[in-house]
Protein backbone atom coordinates (compact mmCIF):
# COMPACT_ATOMS: atom_id res chain seq x y z
CA UNK A 1 0.00 0.00 0.00
CA UNK A 2 1.28 3.48 -0.83
CA UNK A 3 1.02 4.68 2.75
CA UNK A 4 3.51 2.00 3.78
CA UNK A 5 6.07 2.82 1.06
CA UNK A 6 5.94 6.56 1.78
CA UNK A 7 6.18 5.94 5.53
CA UNK A 8 9.21 3.74 4.94
CA UNK A 9 10.83 6.40 2.74
CA UNK A 10 10.17 9.02 5.42
CA UNK A 11 11.66 6.80 8.11
CA UNK A 12 14.79 6.16 6.04
CA UNK A 13 15.26 9.88 5.52
CA UNK A 14 15.18 10.75 9.23
CA UNK A 15 18.97 10.51 9.42
CA UNK A 16 19.45 12.75 6.39
CA UNK A 17 20.52 16.37 6.68
CA UNK A 18 17.87 19.08 6.78
CA UNK A 19 16.38 19.93 3.43
CA UNK A 20 16.55 23.50 2.11
CA UNK A 21 13.52 25.71 2.39
CA UNK A 22 11.41 26.07 -0.75
CA UNK A 23 9.87 29.16 -2.25
CA UNK A 24 6.40 30.17 -1.22
CA UNK A 25 3.64 29.95 -3.76
CA UNK A 26 0.00 30.93 -3.74
CA UNK A 27 -2.32 30.09 -6.59
CA UNK A 28 -6.04 30.02 -7.01
CA UNK A 29 -8.22 27.04 -7.73
CA UNK A 30 -10.52 26.67 -10.70
CA UNK A 31 -11.64 23.20 -9.69
CA UNK A 32 -15.35 22.62 -9.43
CA UNK A 33 -16.43 20.87 -6.23
CA UNK A 34 -18.90 18.05 -6.72
CA UNK A 35 -21.91 17.41 -4.56
CA UNK A 36 -21.12 13.71 -4.38
CA UNK A 37 -18.69 12.31 -1.85
CA UNK A 38 -17.26 8.84 -1.54
CA UNK A 39 -16.64 8.96 2.19
CA UNK A 40 -16.13 11.16 5.18
CA UNK A 41 -13.58 13.92 5.04
CA UNK A 42 -11.59 15.85 7.59
CA UNK A 43 -9.17 18.72 7.26
CA UNK A 44 -6.26 16.29 7.04
CA UNK A 45 -7.22 15.35 3.49
CA UNK A 46 -9.38 18.24 2.34
CA UNK A 47 -7.97 20.40 -0.46
CA UNK A 48 -7.56 24.09 0.19
CA UNK A 49 -7.56 26.94 -2.30
CA UNK A 50 -4.04 28.20 -1.67
CA UNK A 51 -0.61 26.81 -0.96
CA UNK A 52 -0.84 27.94 2.66
CA UNK A 53 1.41 29.85 5.02
CA UNK A 54 4.29 27.41 4.67
CA UNK A 55 4.27 27.93 0.91
CA UNK A 56 4.10 24.21 0.22
CA UNK A 57 1.48 22.51 -1.86
CA UNK A 58 0.50 20.99 -5.16
CA UNK A 59 -1.19 22.52 -8.18
CA UNK A 60 -2.74 20.11 -10.66
CA UNK A 61 -3.28 21.46 -14.19
CA UNK A 62 -5.53 19.57 -16.62
CA UNK A 63 -4.36 20.15 -20.20
CA UNK A 64 -6.20 17.05 -21.43
CA UNK A 65 -9.27 17.33 -23.66
CA UNK A 66 -11.49 15.67 -21.05
CA UNK A 67 -12.63 16.54 -17.52
CA UNK A 68 -10.48 15.11 -14.72
CA UNK A 69 -11.97 14.21 -11.35
CA UNK A 70 -9.83 14.17 -8.21
CA UNK A 71 -10.15 13.02 -4.64
CA UNK A 72 -7.73 13.58 -1.75
CA UNK A 73 -7.69 10.41 0.32
CA UNK A 74 -5.92 9.19 3.45
CA UNK A 75 -5.99 6.16 5.70
CA UNK A 76 -7.44 8.26 8.53
CA UNK A 77 -9.94 10.45 6.66
CA UNK A 78 -11.11 8.25 3.81
CA UNK A 79 -11.88 9.93 0.52
CA UNK A 80 -12.51 13.66 0.33
CA UNK A 81 -15.11 15.36 -1.82
CA UNK A 82 -14.70 14.89 -5.54
CA UNK A 83 -13.50 17.92 -7.49
CA UNK A 84 -13.66 18.31 -11.26
CA UNK A 85 -10.96 20.00 -13.33
CA UNK A 86 -12.26 21.26 -16.65
CA UNK A 87 -10.58 20.20 -19.88
CA UNK A 88 -8.03 22.50 -21.48
CA UNK A 89 -6.48 24.13 -18.40
CA UNK A 90 -8.67 23.61 -15.33
CA UNK A 91 -6.57 23.56 -12.16
CA UNK A 92 -6.71 22.94 -8.43
CA UNK A 93 -4.27 23.78 -5.64
CA UNK A 94 -3.97 21.99 -2.32
CA UNK A 95 -1.65 22.79 0.60
CA UNK A 96 0.42 19.89 1.91
CA UNK A 97 -1.64 18.07 4.53
CA UNK A 98 -0.70 15.71 7.35
CA UNK A 99 -2.58 12.78 8.84
CA UNK A 100 -2.97 11.88 12.48
CA UNK A 101 -1.08 8.60 11.97
CA UNK A 102 1.60 10.04 9.64
CA UNK A 103 0.68 7.60 6.89
CA UNK A 104 0.31 9.98 3.96
CA UNK A 105 -2.17 11.22 1.39
CA UNK A 106 -3.06 10.10 -2.10
CA UNK A 107 -4.59 12.47 -4.63
CA UNK A 108 -6.46 10.16 -6.98
CA UNK A 109 -7.08 11.41 -10.52
CA UNK A 110 -9.58 9.85 -12.93
CA UNK A 111 -11.38 10.72 -16.15
CA UNK A 112 -14.40 8.71 -14.94
CA UNK A 113 -16.84 9.36 -12.12
CA UNK A 114 -15.28 6.64 -9.96
CA UNK A 115 -11.82 5.57 -8.85
CA UNK A 116 -11.59 2.40 -10.96
CA UNK A 117 -8.65 3.67 -13.08
CA UNK A 118 -6.56 6.34 -11.34
CA UNK A 119 -3.25 8.12 -11.58
CA UNK A 120 -2.12 8.92 -8.04
CA UNK A 121 0.07 11.64 -6.60
CA UNK A 122 1.04 10.22 -3.21
CA UNK A 123 2.85 12.12 -0.46
CA UNK A 124 3.76 12.20 3.19
CA UNK A 125 4.53 15.56 4.80
CA UNK A 126 6.83 15.25 7.85
CA UNK A 127 9.05 17.47 9.99
CA UNK A 128 11.97 16.13 7.93
CA UNK A 129 10.47 17.05 4.56
CA UNK A 130 8.08 15.96 1.88
CA UNK A 131 8.22 12.44 0.43
CA UNK A 132 6.22 11.93 -2.76
CA UNK A 133 5.69 9.81 -5.84
CA UNK A 134 3.46 9.26 -8.83
CA UNK A 135 1.72 5.89 -9.10
CA UNK A 136 0.26 4.23 -12.20
CA UNK A 137 -0.37 0.94 -10.39
CA UNK A 138 -4.16 1.40 -10.54
CA UNK A 139 -4.16 3.14 -13.95
CA UNK A 140 -5.41 1.46 -17.14
CA UNK A 141 -2.71 1.31 -19.83
CA UNK A 142 -5.07 2.99 -22.36
CA UNK A 143 -6.11 5.87 -20.07
CA UNK A 144 -6.16 9.52 -21.13
CA UNK A 145 -3.25 10.15 -18.71
CA UNK A 146 -1.05 7.63 -20.53
CA UNK A 147 -2.16 8.90 -23.94
CA UNK A 148 -1.50 12.56 -23.03
CA UNK A 149 1.49 12.12 -20.70
CA UNK A 150 2.07 13.87 -17.36
CA UNK A 151 4.86 15.59 -15.46
CA UNK A 152 5.65 16.99 -12.02
CA UNK A 153 7.92 20.01 -11.55
CA UNK A 154 8.76 22.18 -8.55
CA UNK A 155 9.92 25.67 -7.65
CA UNK A 156 12.34 24.01 -5.17
CA UNK A 157 15.75 22.81 -6.35
CA UNK A 158 15.69 19.98 -3.80
CA UNK A 159 12.78 18.33 -5.67
CA UNK A 160 13.22 16.04 -8.64
CA UNK A 161 11.29 16.77 -11.82
CA UNK A 162 9.57 13.71 -13.30
CA UNK A 163 7.94 13.18 -16.66
CA UNK A 164 6.05 10.43 -18.45
CA UNK A 165 5.82 11.09 -22.18
CA UNK A 166 2.60 10.64 -24.11
CA UNK A 167 1.96 6.97 -24.87
CA UNK A 168 4.47 5.55 -22.34
CA UNK A 169 2.29 3.00 -20.53
CA UNK A 170 5.28 1.65 -18.58
CA UNK A 171 6.87 4.97 -17.59
CA UNK A 172 9.73 4.39 -15.13
CA UNK A 173 9.06 7.77 -13.41
CA UNK A 174 5.73 6.47 -12.04
CA UNK A 175 5.22 3.40 -9.87
CA UNK A 176 4.15 0.48 -12.07
CA UNK A 177 4.55 -2.16 -9.31
CA UNK A 178 4.40 -1.82 -5.50
CA UNK A 179 8.10 -2.67 -5.13
CA UNK A 180 9.35 0.01 -7.55
CA UNK A 181 11.67 2.64 -6.09
CA UNK A 182 10.30 5.96 -7.34
CA UNK A 183 9.83 7.99 -4.15
CA UNK A 184 11.31 11.50 -4.11
CA UNK A 185 12.02 13.88 -1.26
CA UNK A 186 12.25 17.63 -0.95
CA UNK A 187 11.42 20.52 1.35
CA UNK A 188 7.92 20.76 2.82
CA UNK A 189 7.94 24.35 1.56
CA UNK A 190 8.11 23.15 -2.05
CA UNK A 191 5.34 23.98 -4.50
CA UNK A 192 4.88 21.16 -7.01
CA UNK A 193 2.94 21.45 -10.27
CA UNK A 194 1.49 18.25 -11.71
CA UNK A 195 0.63 18.83 -15.37
CA UNK A 196 -1.68 16.40 -17.13
CA UNK A 197 -1.29 16.36 -20.93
Amino acid sequence: MFFDKLYLAAALALGASALPQGLQSTTTSSATPSSSSSGSSTSSATPSSSAGASGGGITIVNNLDTTVNLWSTSSTAGSGDKQSLTAGGGSSTESWQTTSDGSGISIKLSTSEDQSSVLQFEYTNTDDGLFWDLSSIDLDKDSAFVKGGFSATSDDGSCAAVSCTAGDADCAASYQKPDDVDTHSCSSGAAITLTLG
